[in-house]
């Protein structure tokens, strides 16, 4: 007479370790009349051995424990095919299980194994599934247990017809500032989520033909991938497409994929205001791909998720593109929620404020684009394009950075608020532009610095004691050592001078001696006097978008490519040209430590970032170098510099002359720098601090190959400084 048996349901601690192969029976009472391969223990061990199987995903194993019955119904490929369907809608990434206790019928054929499963995913992070019921037969053919499997297996509701969906709730990317409140960015403009359901679709090759067609951003690769997904009755979002698109695609993609759409389906993308203000700084939003789309992946986005990828919207995209909240369901095929096994809220995304100020830089995109075109019979005709950034001396923000010629960024978002016929037009004309618009020519722009080099070989000269500020110094027209002769800018030349009236007047011939005299002493002085001074080597403004160290060359540098460094060399480095090659931004940074009394300071793009009122970042300073100089020695090349647009000899003077400026000071270097590698004319540098007295801003223009610095860039810049300090705008006549 068999024995009924009484089965307890107890719990188990944990799920069995990946390296553990001993199976922890379930405490039971055994009918000790049934054969041993009959047994609970034997029975436990099958579920263990499937539950292990899913948490390493061999799924040919698993597919191997279930029954006769369960394998005909579901072949291994289907099976496979299911459970990486399944997985790739919860984001899974692991799974860990835990017994809770198990049960016999009464005929002792079949147990009800009870476990919970804890999922591990990208979006949900973990949570658990709990009592959940595999049934395991006895199979005689193999006197072993194996598992009946059905799609319950995988959650109960399935079972009868339930679809797994994941749910993410979009999340509106956070607006970029100016440093006044003024809207650069925003999401406004509104795409659609095109949906379809497999087994809906008339024919899928003419389906895919058409969603590709009016999807271009999408590769067709991902679109095909994305239309084999889970099961034929499932609802899939195949991608997005901007309102205009759709309503010239719907008849077609309503034909051709009876696509599904409801106003759900319509979101929002990034529009820029005013999109030729800030290009360069601001950058762009698109598709991610590589490392980029691997880490926004783990952190929760979709393939098809826009995000940032160049400027600002990439350094600051965590704080702009806040956090998309996500819900897994189990629906009814017509969308009715059956159960909701997890969900988490989205975190809302912050804003951004720039330190520029968005009426300066406004002002001075104005300014390039008037000169240039009353230039354009003249220099015009030879300059590709011109800069000019507008920084605080004291704090490293900027205020203005802009790189003329300048675009529209609209047109390289994914769904262009412009529209996209507007967009292609655009990005035609950016991408075959000879004057390259889409270089910042701020931090990216490579260029001989010419005059403006003086304040940095000023300083390493007078401080390292080779010429003192007091020395006097006979300017003539022209200078020679050695037996090589070079030429003043000034035929007649200058007549005797100290350092204060060499910066004052641009005295070519003392800046030969300079570079000459400290050669003699070690060819390596003066170069490492300029990296010091934060030449070579970027500002620290290349966190947020990129930026060229520039070139300081020097004996060992010469000899790489393949050349011999001689005392023509320093020379020709102390007036700069030759061996040396910096950006806009490098120079001014320079000015800004003159004027600050020697810290090179960060260059500081974010102002803030948050919420409101509430902000979970404020800039501050950060200093991030000092130039070594002697202060007494920045304070004579500051006299220099503020006597170049006050006295009669300076070289600036007759473009500041008339200017209310006068009142406040402004203190600067005229830069002509001659472009040997082209032949064209030269580039036009100014390069000032202002006021005077308790310096507030330092200010560097450059206009390539336009002539002679104090002729165009001075006025320029007399231009952008009236307008900072006293709301004057116009341009004065170069």
């Amino acid at each position: 007479m068999k024995i009924a048996v009484i089965v307890l349901a107890l719990l188990l601690m944990g799920c069995t370790p990946p390296t553990e192969t001993a199976i922890q029976p379930l405490p039971t009472l055994v009918n000790t009349e049934l054969p041993p391969e009959m047994s609970l223990d034997n029975a436990h061990r099958v579920a263990y051995q499937f539950l292990e199987a899913w948490r390493l995903s061999q799924f040919e194993p698993m597919h191997a424990l279930l029954s006769f019955a369960s394998r005909e119904a579901t072949p291994l490929d289907n099976f496979q095919a299911l459970y990486q369907s399944i997985h790739t809608e919860m984001t899974l990434q692991g799974i860990d299980y835990r017994a809770n206790g198990s049960g016999r019928d009464a005929n002792n054929r079949v147990v009800v194994f009870n476990y919970d499963v804890t999922f591990d995913t990208r979006l949900l992070g973990r949570f658990t599934d709990a009592n959940r019921e595999m049934r395991l037969v006895f199979d005689d053919t193999v006197n072993d247990w194996r598992v009946a499997w059905s799609q319950g297996d995988l959650f109960r509701e399935m079972g009868s017809g339930g679809q797994l969906r994941l749910e993410t709730t979009t999340v509106n990317r956070g607006n970029i500032y100016d440093r006044n409140g003024i809207v650069l960015a925003d999401m406004e403009n509104t795409i659609i989520g095109v949906n379809v359901i497999r087994q809906e679709i008339p024919d899928l090759e003419t389906c895919t033909n058409t969603l590709i067609d009016a999807m271009p951003t999408l590769a067709p690769e991902v679109i095909r991938a994305r239309l084999t997904v889970g099961n034929a009755d499932w609802r899939i979002e195949v991608g997005t497409i901007e309102a205009g698109a759709f309503t010239t695609w719907q008849t077609r993609l309503e034909t051709d994929c009876n696509i599904r759409f409801s106003i759900n389906d319509s979101r929002k993308t990034r529009r820029y205001r005013n999109g030729s203000l800030l290009p360069h700084v601001i950058g762009t939003v698109g598709y991610l791909d590589g490392p980029d789309l691997e880490a926004a992946l783990a952190a929760g986005f979709q393939q098809d998720s826009i995000l940032g990828r160049t400027g600002i919207e990439r350094s600051w995209d965590e704080t702009l593109r806040g956090q998309p909240g996500a819900r897994l369901s189990l629906v009814t095929p017509s969308g009715t929620v059956l159960r909701t096994i997890a969900q988490n809220s989205p975190q809302v995304a912050e804003g951004v404020w720039l330190t520029i100020d968005g009426g300066l830089q406004q002002m001075i995109l104005n300014t390039f684009a008037q000169v240039y075109a009353d230039n354009r019979e003249g220099w015009a005709t030879t300059s590709k394009g011109a800069s000019a950034v507008v920084m605080n001396v004291q704090t490293g923000e900027i205020l203005a950075l802009v790189s003329w010629p300048t675009y529209d960024i609209n047109a390289f978002t994914v769904f262009p608020a412009i529209g996209r016929e507007a967009a292609d037009q655009i990005l035609e004309q950016v991408q075959t532009d000879p004057r390259l618009p889409q270089l910042n020519r701020v931090t990216q722009g490579r260029y001989p610095s010419g005059s403006v080099m003086k304040i940095a070989t000023s300083a390493a000269v007078a401080d390292s004691e080779i010429m003192s500020p007091d020395l006097r110094f006979s300017c003539g027209g022209s200078w020679t050592r050695d037996g090589i002769t070079r030429f003043d800018w000034l035929p007649s030349g200058h007549g005797t001078l100290t350092l204060q009236g060499a910066v004052t007047q641009s005295c070519n011939p003392y800046y030969y001696e300079a570079g000459y005299q400290m050669n003699l002493r070690d060819p390596f002085l003066f170069p490492n006097y300029l990296r010091q001074m934060g030449f070579g080597s970027v500002t620290g403004i290349n966190l947020f978008i990129p930026e060229d160290p520039g070139y300081i060359g020097d004996p060992d540098l010469m000899r790489q490519k393949q050349g011999i460094w001689t005392f023509a060399d320093a020379a020709a480095m102390a007036i700069g040209q030759g061996e040396v090659e910096i950006t806009p931004m490098q120079m001014t940074r320079l000015t800004a430590a003159m004027a600050n009394g020697g810290d090179l300071i960060a260059p500081q793009l974010i102002l803030q970032t948050g919420l409101f009122d509430q902000y979970n970042y404020l800039f501050s300073p950060q200093v991030n170098g000092q130039i070594g100089i002697d202060p007494a020695v920045i304070t004579v090349i500051r006299d220099g510099m503020c006597d170049v647009t006050t006295q009669p000899w300076g070289t600036a003077e007759f473009v500041f002359t008339d200017s209310e400026l006068q009142r406040i000071g402004v203190c600067g270097k005229t830069g002509t720098a001659q472009d040997l590698a082209t032949g064209l004319p030269p580039h036009a540098w100014f390069t000032a601090y202002a006021p005077r007295e308790n310096p507030e801003i330092a200010i560097t223009v450059m206009v390539e190959n336009a002539g002679e610095g104090s002729a165009v860039a001075a006025p320029i810049t007399r231009s952008i400084l009236e307008y900072y300090f006293f709301g004057v705008e116009g341009v004065p006549p170069s």
